[in-house]
């Protein structure tokens, strides 16, 4: 049912004003609110007005809103998995019941700062730095390509403190000495609202740093729980692909015959077909096993990097299906492809994942020499 709720969603609400969208690079904050309203954001977070989807549910929404455009299932991901999440797990009870209710109106929206301009696969060697002052800390450092950020109210930021340990900070996005400016000139996810977090000794009060977040692994630990969520949405864009391009070489006819009779064609369906039937397969599997808290970290990036690298190859095989007709953006096939270039890159590259994998089966890890 939620699947079908979102979807007309897109249809209605999202559809008619993606191309637009996609052409100006534009995200309207207000889309946030009417998230919201339909009870997304939060995801898989029980209480504080959250919605307490299972990660099921929370797959199909993230299968729908991908469908339309990687931008509306980042948009809600990033809120949910990032910003929320970071909150819930590591927060007070007191910055549970400040922010979380807020967030899930989408009246408070907030981004996750990690990456950072010359550290995005190795976040360890990150340079920003959160000096211990009276009554708080002062951040300094800048952080990249961070979705959200100029439509921010909030900034989950990781920094390291004067003893090198990574903390987690809730960062007000229009305090003194920060700035979150947007990143132009896109190929790839136009509609998202990426940019830059700047920091110049901004002051984050003591009551803002997340008690319970200690070192890499809690920011790394909130990427997995957003990788199941990339891993449907990357087959939502798939299907769209897919479906799209069956009803064009149904439709298209060259040689005095739809390009749908010839066996090439039709091959190329069947693998198609194949593929995001066993994407989906994979992504239910890791759901349910989330479910029952029996999800590792391994099997997150085994379903990230699969499905995220066979959509970004059904979206190119679909846009030479679609001949020349398929570089036009009002096919929609060619803004899916370079959409899938950006989510087979984001959290998590597709080698990286490979090395995340080979270091589970061997035991030895290929990230340091």
């Amino acid at each position: 049912m939620i699947k079908d709720m979102i979807t007309r969603f897109g249809e209605e609400r999202l559809m008619p004003v993606i191309l637009e969208w996609n052409r100006q690079e534009k995200f309207d904050k207000e889309l946030m609110t009417e998230f919201g309203e339909l009870g997304l954001l939060g995801g898989t977070i029980h209480g504080y007005g959250c919605p307490g989807l299972s990660h099921v549910a929370y797959g199909q929404v993230c299968r729908a809103l991908e469908g339309v455009d990687s931008a509306f299932r980042s948009a809600v991901g990033v809120q949910s998995g990032l910003a929320m999440a970071p909150i819930f797990l590591f927060g007070s009870e007191d910055q549970r019941e400040k922010y979380l209710p807020v967030m899930a109106k989408g009246e408070v929206v907030g981004c996750f700062g990690l990456t950072e301009p010359d550290h995005g696969s190795d976040p360890s060697g990150m340079k920003s730095r959160a000096r211990k002052v009276d009554g708080g800390w002062k951040l300094t450092g800048n952080k990249i390509w961070i979705t959200n950020a100029p439509i921010s109210d909030i900034c989950i930021v990781w920094a390291k403190n004067d003893n090198g340990e990574v903390n987690g900070f809730i960062v007000d996005s229009t305090a003194d000495h920060i700035e979150t400016p947007k990143i132009d000139g896109k190929f790839g996810v136009r509609a998202s609202s990426t940019g830059e977090i700047v920091m110049d000794g901004v002051f984050v009060p003591e009551e803002n740093r997340l008690p319970k977040a200690h070192g890499l692994k809690a920011p790394l630990s909130c990427l997995s729980r957003a990788r199941f969520g990339i891993s449907w949405g990357a087959m939502g864009a798939a299907e769209f692909c897919w479906k799209s391009t069956r009803q064009y070489v149904l439709d298209r006819k060259q040689f005095g015959r739809p390009l749908a009779a010839t066996q090439l064609i039709q091959k190329k369906l069947a693998d198609i077909q194949t593929e995001i039937a066993i994407g989906l397969q994979g992504a239910l599997r890791i759901s349910r096993l989330a479910d029952e808290g029996k999800a590792t970290s391994e099997m997150f990036s085994l379903v990230k990097r699969n499905n995220t690298g066979k959509a970004l190859d059904i979206a190119r095989v679909c846009r030479d299906m679609h001949g020349g007709n398929g570089i036009s953006d009002e096919y929609h096939i060619i803004r899916h492809m370079l959409n899938m270039e950006v989510i087979n890159t984001l959290e998590g590259t597709h080698d990286i994942h490979a090395m995340v994998l080979g270091r589970a089966q061997t035991g030895i890890s290929a990230f340091t020499s």
